[in-house]
């Protein structure tokens, strides 16, 4: 393999990595936020 074929499969393989585990982190967030909703503090009323 000659150094230009080898230089392009190397960023293709890079940027679909990165897009894979780009991928899995947000699959990961939305689990994260299943498991762990938010809730909003209850307001109370201020004194003074």
């Amino acid at each position: 393999m000659d150094i230009w074929s080898f230089g392009w499969t190397l960023s293709v393989i890079g940027m679909a990595g990165t897009m894979l585990v780009l991928w899995c982190l947000s699959l990961l967030i939305l689990l994260l936020r299943k498991i762990f909703p938010y809730k909003p503090e209850a307001t109370t009323p201020k004194k003074g």
